[in-house]
C-alpha cells in the first residue's frame, strides 16, 4: 500500500489532528507547570486556586478514542454586517473544545462558539457564507475518512451525509455518548437558546431530547460560565441507572462541574423505607397538598392575648396585646416564609419598644434595638406566638392525626381522600416512621414554607412527564431565580400521576412562560420498530405526532411466538452475534426467571446502568427501569406481562411503548401469551 503524499487531503487532515493533539498536550503541560506558591494571600485562596487548576487539567484531557475535531468550515468572505464570523480564506476546525498553538492561534474551535454555528445550521438554501463544510469519519481515535459539501456551489446538489448516518447508527457499547458531531438544525436551535428562558422539549423515542438537554447545559456553561459558576447547574434524571448512563456526556465536552441527581435525592430529608398504594401516592402528589401544608404551617401562629413587658435598668416598657396583634397580623398578611417571619417578629417588637423610648426623650440606636430583641420577655413572647416548626413532624402529624388533617384539608381534600392518605397505625417519632417517596416531597414543600430553598442558575429535568404536581413544585423551587430545560414525552408517562399536558406541568413548575418545542425526527429507532410501536399512540397519547425515523437503515424487526424461556435466551444469543450491545427487557416480575435461564445457558449479563464491555454486552432490564436507556439490539419478552405489571392499562401500554423503543438497530419481540390487542 502506497504512502499518501503530502498533497493528499486525508494526509493533511491527519497531520492537523496530530498537531492539534500536541498543542492540547502543551496547553495541559502549561497548566500543570503553574507555580502558585507566591500568588495567594492565604491557605484558603491557595486551596481554591489549586482546585481550579486541577479542574482545568482534567478539562484538558485528551481522550484517545474521542475525536479532537469532527468538522471543518471554510468561509467565503471577510466578516460583514450580515455575515458569519469568518474571514476570507479562513478555515476553522470544529471540535469538542478550544485548542490553540504556542502563539495563541486557534487550531480547533469549540463547537459552542458563534463561528461554529454554521456547521450545524448552514444548508444549500442558506449557506451562511460557508464555501465548504467538511465532516470527518473516525475509527476509534484515528481519522479515516472525510466528506465535503460545497454549500455555495449551485451546481452541486444537496445530499444526505453518509458519515452523518454512520455516526448516528454506530454501535452503542458503554455509556451514552455526546452527539456533538451530529446535532441537527432543529436540535441546535434548542441547544443555543438563551439562559434567560425555560425551554420544554417534547420528543418521542430516539429524537435526541436527552442529548439536546445535556448539550444545552454545555452551551450555557460556555456562554455564561461566570454566572453559572456562581449559581450552579443541576441535571435531574428519573433514576440512578439513567444518571450513570448519561454521566460521561458532559465530561467528554469538558464540563465537570454539573451536579446530577434524582428528584428523590433532592427531597431526601428523611429515609424512605415505605411505599404507598397508587391511590394514596396520587393524592399526596396532587398540587392541592401545597394548600393543606400551608394551612398547617400557619396554624402554629397564636394571636397574643398578653402584653410584653421589657425591663431595661429602672424602666419598664410595655407593648400592649392589641399592638402585638397588629404586628403579627401584618407579618401574616405579607405571606412571607414562616421562618423569615419568625426571625422578623422580635425585631418588630423591639422597634415598638424603641418608639416608646424615643417618645420619652431617649435616643436609642440599633444596638439597643438588637438588645431588646434578645430580651428574655421578647424571646418568650415570640416562642408562644410564633413557635418553631419541624417540617417532618408537621407532615407526620398530618398523616397520623385525623382531626388535625381534617381541620387543614377541609374544603381541599374530600373525606375519602383524607382517609386514603392517613396511616393505619400511629408512629412514635419521625425516625421510626416508614416514609414513602411522596411523603418526602411533602416534607420538602413544608421545609420551603419554613425556610427558602436555594435556587440554581439552570436545571435540566429529564423524563419530566412522570413527575407529580408536587414533584414539579419541588424541582421548581430549585430554579425560581434561574431557568430550566424540561425534557420528556407525554406518550412515555408511566406513573399513575403522569402529566396530561406540558402547560399543566410547566404551571406546577412555575415556568408558565416556557417555550414548548417538539422534536419529531427519530435518529435512534429504526423505521420498522418505531412504526410498530406507534400503533400504541392513539391509545396512550391521542393527538401526539408520531416519530418519523430518518434512518436509512430500516433495522431488523421480528415478532416471534415462543413456548419457553429457553427460546427467549436463544433470541439473545442470536442478537449477541452482532456487534454492539443487547438489552433483554421484561416485566419486573419475570426478571428472576430469565436471570436463572441466562445463568443456566452460561450467558453473562449486567444490570441497568452497569457499563457494557466487549466481553459482556447483554443487559437484563426490568421494564420499570428501561426508560432513557438504549441498546443496539433488544429482545422484548412478553409484552402483555409488561402491560399487566402496571396498576392500569393506559400506564401499562405506555410502559410497553417505552420498552418497544429502546433498540437502535434491531428488535425481537417474544411472546408465549397473546399480544396486547392494540398491537
Amino acid at each position: 500500500m502506497s504512502t499518501p503524499s503530502s498533497a493528499d487531503p486525508l494526509s493533511r487532515e491527519r497531520s492537523h489532528l496530530a498537531s492539534s493533539r500536541a498543542a492540547l498536550r502543551a496547553m495541559r503541560e502549561d497548566v500543570e507547570s503553574l507555580d502558585i506558591s507566591d500568588v495567594t494571600a492565604n491557605w484558603v485562596n491557595a486551596e481554591v486556586l489549586a482546585h481550579q487548576i486541577d479542574e482545568r487539567i482534567k478539562a484538558l484531557a485528551d481522550l484517545s478514542d474521542t475525536p479532537l475535531f469532527f468538522g471543518r468550515l471554510d468561509y467565503l468572505h471577510a466578516p460583514g454586517a450580515d455575515q458569519a464570523e469568518g474571514a476570507e480564506g479562513e478555515r476553522f476546525y470544529i471540535g469538542r473544545r478550544h485548542v490553540h498553538d504556542h502563539d495563541g492561534d486557534p487550531m480547533v474551535i469549540d463547537w459552542r462558539a458563534p463561528v461554529s454555528q454554521p456547521f450545524y445550521r448552514a444548508s444549500k438554501k442558506a449557506p451562511m457564507d460557508v464555501a465548504l463544510r467538511r465532516r470527518f469519519g473516525y475509527t476509534g481515535g484515528d481519522l479515516t475518512a472525510y466528506e465535503d459539501e460545497h454549500l455555495s456551489d449551485p451546481s452541486e446538489a444537496a445530499r444526505t451525509s453518509k458519515l452523518l448516518q454512520q455516526e448516528i447508527e454506530r454501535p452503542r457499547v458503554g455509556p451514552m455518548r455526546d452527539i456533538v458531531a451530529t446535532i441537527q438544525p432543529e436540535q441546535d436551535e434548542i441547544v443555543r437558546s438563551g439562559l434567560g428562558g425555560t425551554v420544554c422539549v417534547q420528543g418521542g423515542p430516539g429524537t435526541g431530547k436527552t442529548a439536546v438537554g445535556l448539550h444545552r447545559v454545555a452551551y450555557l456553561l460556555y456562554a455564561h460560565r461566570e454566572r453559572l459558576a456562581r449559581t450552579g447547574t443541576l441535571v435531574i434524571g428519573p433514576n440512578k441507572s439513567f444518571l450513570h448512563y448519561i454521566e460521561q456526556v458532559l465530561p467528554a465536552l469538558g464540563e465537570l462541574t454539573v451536579r446530577q441527581a434524582t428528584v428523590d435525592d433532592l427531597v431526601a430529608h428523611v429515609e424512605v423505607r415505605g411505599t404507598d398504594d397508587a391511590a394514596a401516592a396520587v393524592i399526596k402528589g396532587d398540587a392541592r397538598m401545597a394548600e393543606v401544608l400551608r394551612r398547617a404551617v400557619r396554624s402554629h401562629v397564636t394571636m397574643p392575648t398578653e402584653p410584653v413587658v421589657v425591663v431595661r435598668g429602672s424602666r419598664r416598657w410595655r407593648v400592649p396585646a392589641y399592638e402585638l396583634e397588629g404586628i403579627v397580623q401584618e407579618l401574616l398578611d405579607r405571606d412571607i416564609r414562616y421562618g423569615a417571619a419568625r426571625e422578623a417578629l422580635p425585631q418588630r417588637i423591639a422597634h415598638a419598644v424603641l418608639v416608646q423610648m424615643e417618645r420619652s426623650g431617649e435616643a436609642p440606636d440599633d444596638r439597643v434595638q438588637d438588645a431588646v430583641a434578645r430580651n428574655a420577655a421578647v424571646k418568650a413572647a415570640v416562642k408562644a406566638i410564633w413557635p418553631p416548626v419541624d417540617p417532618a413532624k408537621l407532615v407526620l402529624r398530618l398523616l397520623t392525626d385525623a382531626d388535625f388533617l381534617a381541620v387543614h384539608a377541609g374544603g381541599v381534600l374530600s373525606e375519602d381522600e383524607q382517609k386514603r392518605i392517613l396511616w393505619a397505625k400511629p408512629v412514635r417519632s419521625v425516625k421510626a416512621a416508614k416514609w414513602a417517596a411522596a411523603d418526602a416531597v411533602l416534607i420538602d414543600e413544608a421545609t420551603d414554607l419554613v425556610q427558602r430553598t436555594h435556587s440554581l442558575g439552570h436545571v435540566v429535568l429529564d423524563e419530566a412527564q412522570d413527575l407529580s404536581p408536587m414533584q414539579y413544585r419541588a424541582v421548581g423551587r430549585r430554579c425560581t431565580t434561574g431557568s430550566a430545560t424540561v425534557l420528556g414525552d407525554l406518550a412515555q408517562g408511566t406513573t399513575p400521576w403522569a402529566t396530561r399536558s406540558w402547560d399543566e406541568a410547566l404551571a406546577h413548575l412555575g415556568k408558565t412562560d416556557a417555550v414548548v418545542e417538539e422534536l419529531t425526527a427519530g435518529f435512534r429507532v429504526p423505521t420498522d420498530v418505531i412504526t410498530y410501536a406507534s400503533r400504541l399512540l392513539p391509545h396512550i397519547a391521542p393527538g401526539l405526532t408520531p416519530v418519523a425515523s430518518v434512518r436509512e437503515n430500516p433495522g431488523f424487526f421480528e415478532v416471534r411466538a415462543v413456548a419457553e424461556a429457553g427460546e427467549v435466551v436463544a433470541a439473545c444469543e442470536e442478537l449477541l452475534r452482532n456487534e454492539g450491545s443487547t438489552g433483554l427487557i421484561t416485566a419486573d416480575a419475570r426478571i428472576a426467571a430469565l436471570a436463572e435461564a441466562l445463568v443456566a445457558a452460561g450467558i453473562g449479563f449486567l444490570a441497568p446502568g452497569e457499563e457494557t464491555t466487549q466481553e459482556t454486552r447483554l443487559t437484563l432490564v426490568p421494564a420499570s427501569l428501561a426508560k432513557g436507556l438504549e441498546y443496539d439490539y433488544v429482545v422484548l419478552d412478553e409484552p402483555q406481562a409488561v402491560v399487566d405489571g402496571e396498576p392500569d392499562e393506559r400506564t401499562g401500554l405506555r410502559r410497553l411503548y417505552v420498552a418497544l423503543t429502546r433498540a437502535v438497530s434491531g428488535l425481537i419481540v417474544t411472546h408465549a401469551a397473546g399480544l396486547p390487542a392494540q398491537l
